[in-house]
C-alpha cells in the first residue's frame, strides 16, 4: 500500500512523450511540405529548362532549313509557295519564319527575305535616303559621313567633333555600317525612327501599339502600326559580278573590246555589228546596262540576250543594288526619278505570265529612257544575302526562341552572317497560339491552317 501511494506521488511521463511525439510529426510534415513545394518548383524549372533547350534545337534547324531553301539559287532565289514557313512542326516544337509585309499590319507574314530588295545604307545615295519615311535632310548628311573615311563634314551632317561632345562620347565610325540597327548612333537618329511603333518588330500592330500612352511604346492611337524605317533598310546587300551562270561578266567600259565584240557579233549580226561597236567607242563610259541598251541602239530582242552578261564594273562585287523583281512598292519610290505610276507599271510588268525577269532588260520596256536611266546604275535582278526572322517554340508551349538571322549564298554551302537573339522582345505571334499549345490543346495541322494564330 505504501508502494502504490508513493507511485500515486510521482508525475507520470506519457503526456510530455505524446507532445514532444505530435511535434516531430509537426516539423516532419512541414519538411515534407517544403521538401514537396521545392521539388515542385525544380521539376518546373527542369521542364521550362528542357523547353528552352527543344526552342533552341527547334531555331538551329531552322537555321539550316533557311541555308538550304538559298543554296545554290545563284542570285536568282525564288520563294517555292509549296514550302510553308509558318507553324512547321519539328519534332514536337514548331517553328514560324515572319516576313513583315510594308503593305498589311493586320496580318501576319511569313518567308525568307532577300536583302537586295532594301535600301543599303552604305551606298545609297543622300537623294535616296532622304525618300525613306521620316528621314531628314541633317540625318540622311550624318550617314554619309558616319560611313565615309574621311573626317570632312558633310552640309548638316556630323564627325567626331559633334559625338565626342555628346554626354556618352565616342567617335564617328567613318566605316560602313555593320548592321542597321547601327543607325541608332548617328546624328538625329533615334530607335523611335527605326522601329517606329512596332517595337518587337513583328510587323503587326499590336495592343499595346495602338493605346496612346498607357503602355510602351508611345504611340499616336491612329488604327496604324507606324514602321520606321529598318524594313526598308540592309547592311548586306552584294552580288558578284558574274552572270547567271558563274562567268565573268563583260565590262562594257573596258578598252578590251574583244570579248564584247564576240558577243555582240553573235546578236545583231555582221551588218550591223560595224554600226554598234562604232556607238560603244564613241558612248563610253556607259553608267549602266541599261545606258548602254539606249546608246548602241540595241532592239529588246537583241538587249535581252546579252544583258545578263553585261556589267559596267571592273569591280569584283558589287554593292548595294536593289533587286527590281523583289523590291516592295515603297522601296521602289525611293529610287531617283521614279512616282506611283511608274512602280506600279513596274510591279504590274514583274508580276505578268511571260515576262523575262533574269536582266534588267524587261525595266527598259517599262520605264522612258530619263526614267531607265536614272534607276540603271541601283538596280539588278540578283539577291545573294538573306534575312530570316526565325521564331520556335517548344511543343508544350513554355519555351520559345527568336533569332535574326542573315546568310549569303554567293558559294555553296551558304554562310551565315549574323545571328541575334531577340527573345527579349517577347512573343511576336499572336498570344492565342502560345496559350493553345501550353493547354495542350492545339495541333499542328490546326495552327498550320490558321496561319499560326
Amino acid at each position: 500500500m505504501l508502494s502504490a501511494i508513493i507511485n500515486d506521488g510521482k508525475k507520470q511521463p506519457g503526456g510530455t512523450v505524446l507532445i514532444v511525439a505530435m511535434w516531430i510529426v509537426l516539423i516532419l510534415a512541414g519538411l515534407v511540405l517544403v521538401f514537396g513545394r521545392a521539388m515542385r518548383v525544380e521539376l518546373g524549372a527542369s521542364a521550362n529548362h528542357v523547353a528552352g533547350l527543344q526552342a533552341e534545337a527547334v531555331a538551329q534547324g531552322t537555321l539550316q532549313f533557311v541555308l538550304s531553301q538559298v543554296d545554290g539559287t545563284q542570285g536568282a532565289y525564288t520563294p517555292d509557295v509549296s514550302v510553308t514557313c509558318h507553324a512547321v512542326q519539328v519534332g514536337d516544337g514548331f517553328f514560324w519564319i515572319l516576313n513583315p509585309s510594308l503593305d498589311d499590319d493586320t496580318a501576319y507574314h511569313f518567308g525568307i527575305r532577300d536583302e537586295a530588295s532594301r535600301i543599303n545604307l552604305n551606298s545609297a545615295s543622300t537623294d535616296v535616303l532622304l525618300k525613306l519615311p521620316g528621314m531628314t535632310a541633317e540625318l540622311a548628311a550624318s550617314i554619309v559621313d558616319w560611313r565615309d573615311g574621311d573626317s570632312d563634314v558633310t552640309p548638316g551632317g556630323a564627325e567626331s567633333e559633334y559625338y565626342l561632345l555628346l554626354a556618352d562620347p565616342y567617335y564617328c565610325k567613318n566605316a560602313p555600317f555593320e548592321t542597321v540597327e547601327e543607325l541608332v548612333l548617328v546624328k538625329g537618329a533615334s530607335p523611335q525612327l527605326l522601329f517606329g511603333e512596332d517595337t518587337n518588330r513583328n510587323g503587326i500592330l499590336d495592343p499595346n501599339e495602338n493605346d496612346g500612352s498607357d503602355s510602351d511604346p508611345p504611340d499616336n492611337r491612329d488604327g496604324h502600326l507606324d514602321r520606321g524605317v529598318f524594313d526598308y533598310l540592309t547592311v548586306y546587300s552584294t552580288e558578284p559580278n558574274v552572270s547567271s551562270s558563274g562567268e565573268a561578266k563583260v565590262n562594257v567600259n573596258d578598252g578590251n573590246v574583244q570579248a564584247l565584240s564576240a558577243l555582240l557579233r553573235d546578236v545583231v549580226g555582221e551588218d550591223k555589228f560595224f554600226q554598234v561597236m562604232d556607238r560603244v567607242r564613241g558612248g563610253r563610259p556607259f553608267s549602266s546596262v541599261l545606258d548602254f541598251y539606249f546608246r548602241t541602239g540595241l532592239t529588246d530582242a537583241e538587249f535581252g540576250q546579252i544583258a545578263d552578261q553585261l556589267t559596267t564594273s571592273g569591280g569584283q562585287n558589287v554593292v548595294g543594288m536593289v533587286n527590281v523583281n523583289t523590291a516592295p512598292r515603297q522601296v521602289l519610290l525611293c529610287l531617283p526619278g521614279l512616282d506611283e505610276s511608274d512602280v506600279d507599271a513596274l510591279v504590274a510588268r514583274r508580276q505578268a505570265s511571260g515576262t523575262d525577269l533574269t536582266s534588267v532588260a524587261w525595266v527598259a520596256g517599262v520605264l522612258s529612257r530619263e526614267k531607265a536611266l536614272a534607276v540603271g546604275p541601283l538596280i539588278t535582278t540578283r539577291s545573294y544575302q538573306f534575312s530570316a526572322d526565325i521564331v520556335a517554340v517548344s511543343g508544350n508551349g513554355r519555351g520559345f526562341r527568336r533569332y535574326q538571322a542573315v546568310v549569303d549564298a554567293t558559294a555553296s554551302p551558304p554562310r551565315v552572317l549574323y545571328w541575334k537573339d531577340l527573345t527579349h522582345a517577347g512573343w511576336p505571334l499572336a498570344p492565342e497560339t502560345l496559350g493553345a499549345l501550353r493547354a495542350g490543346t492545339s495541333t499542328a495541322a490546326g495552327l498550320v491552317s490558321t496561319g499560326g494564330l
